[in-house]
Formats: C-alpha cells, structure tokens, sequence
C-alpha cells in the first residue's frame, strides 16, 4: 500500500466521484480508478461501490477511511517535524474568513507569508463566523477571521481583538435618504432590506440592534453574496448595513452614519491546543 493510495480513498470518499476526485489529487481519473482498484485487490474488499450513476463507500471502505485520513495526517506532520529541524516551516495553513473583513489585507498578509515561508500550502475558505469557529473546533481550518457583535466574544477557540466598527447604513445615490449626513435607525423602519441570512453572526449586528430599538424590518433578501446585495441596493432596490470600513469599497453608494447604531468586531481566531508552526508563523505576521 501506498501513501497516495490512501490519499485516493480519502478524495474519492469526501468528493463522491471519480471525475472530482481525480481533479482534486491533479491526476487523470483512469490513474485514480486504477490505483483504488489495486488497493481493493490487495486488501480483497471492496472499499466503494460502483455503479453507472453513483459511487458509494461501503461499510469497509468506511473503516479503512479513517485509518487513511490518520495515516496521512502522520505523514504530513512527520515531514513537518523534519523541516523544524532544518528551520524550515512547510505543511499546509486553511484560512477561513469572513466575506467583509477589513482589519487585515489578508491578500497582504499572505504575500508577506509565502515570501518568507513559500513551502506552506495555503487555502481559503468563506463562510459565517459561527461556521468557522466550529470549523477551527473541529480541527477542518487552522485560522479563522471572524466578525461578531459587540456583545459576543469567540467561543471554544483561542483569540485576538482586531478592530471595531461602526455599521452604516447603504443606499443609493437615488435613495431618499442620500442627502443625510447621519440618521437614526428609527429612519429605516420602512425601508426595504438586503441582509445576511437569519442565524448568522452578522445578521444578528442588524437584527439585535433593530429588536432593541422596537423596529420590525423587512428582509426581502437573504445571502452571504455581498456582491448580490450591493447590486440590489446599486438599483435602489434594497438598503444594508455594513461595516463603515468594508462600505468604503464601494464609493458608486452612499454611507450612512446611525448613530444608534450597531457595533462589529473582528476577531482572529485559531485552535490553541498544539498549534503547527505555520498557523504560529502566520498569527506572528497579522500581529
């Protein structure tokens, strides 16, 4: 049995089809099939079941997963310790952020990152703060930049204050509102809304704010697709609230102050428990 075997079994089982599989290991799919093949004849079961439509794993493939996913991990670890030795820093980093981070150019900081340790592989991922804070639980990503209200710190992870922001409001130029230099929220009571989806720490900055103003609003738009929602409100659509930082990228709209308005903090956030020493070389370059 081989490393890249394992490696095989683990894409095919998480992908679900041969053709992403192959994609995701950057092999030809017949190369793939053919390396599972000689594995199942060597081990004489059949770790996948296979028909025109579908593959499934079966209740072997299922336990010989888990032993390939902690095979591999030891062999990664084992060829990051042996870099340690030389200083050298390599293995992988997973990034999880939020879609309007502005405490960090994260673009920035992983140019400066690759340059000084160009033998780390890097992967990004997007999604809400309470997706990555369990995804850093886990132990699927390494980093994550979270943003929170005020009144909700990180939970289950080790972190560290970024920024603090002011939301505005978000209109357009043809709004009725444009002309304003500040308002309150009270002045949005009848406005039509873009917003993150329900349950989300984001959505929740608006939503905390407005309940406790005694404002019911209406959300006619639901999505983590910022660039959806500015479009809406570019057609005078909808408003927003957004980040007064994260509203400055888009100076075709108008920025409101709300001076009863929320707060949102950025976070960085990471799992503490034996950190690699990219994840420690990485929290040293956004300090």
């Amino acid at each position: 049995m081989e490393l890249q075997q394992f490696r095989y079994v683990v894409a095919l089982a998480e992908e679900g089809t041969f053709t992403r599989a192959a994609a995701k290991c950057f092999v030809v799919q017949s190369a793939l099939s053919h390396q599972i093949k000689n594995l199942e004849n060597e081990l004489e079961v059949e770790l996948f079941r296979r028909t025109s439509r579908r593959v499934e794993i079966t209740a072997a493939g299922e336990a010989f997963l888990k032993a390939a996913r902690a095979s591999l991990k030891s062999a990664e670890q084992a060829a990051v310790d042996a870099a340690a030795v030389t200083g050298q820093i390599r293995g992988r980093l997973r990034i999880g952020l939020i879609p309007t981070v502005t405490a960090i150019d994260v673009a920035a900081a992983l140019k400066v990152f690759l340059h000084k340790h160009p033998k780390v592989h890097i992967t990004l991922q997007v999604a809400g703060s309470d997706e990555l804070e369990s995804a850093i639980t886990r132990g699927d990503i390494d980093v994550g930049l979270l943003g929170l209200p005020r009144n909700r710190a990180p939970q289950g992870v080790a972190w560290r204050h970024l920024s603090t922001d002011r939301l505005v409001a978000v209109v357009s130029y043809e709004h009725s509102l444009a002309g304003q230099h500040e308002i309150q929220l009270s002045d949005l009571a009848q406005e039509t809304f873009a917003d993150f989806p329900t349950g989300t720490q984001a959505r929740a900055e608006s939503d905390l704010a407005f309940a406790a103003a005694g404002i019911h609003r209406e959300v006619i738009c639901e999505t983590m697709a910022t660039d959806f929602t500015i479009n809406l409100i570019r057609q005078n659509l909808a408003v927003t609230l957004l980040p007064s930082r994260y509203a400055l990228r888009y100076p075709d709209l108008v920025s409101l102050p709300i001076t009863d308005g929320p707060s949102r903090i950025e976070y960085l956030a990471w799992d503490d428990f034996n950190p690699s020493p990219a994840i420690r070389a990485f929290l040293d370059i956004v300090e």
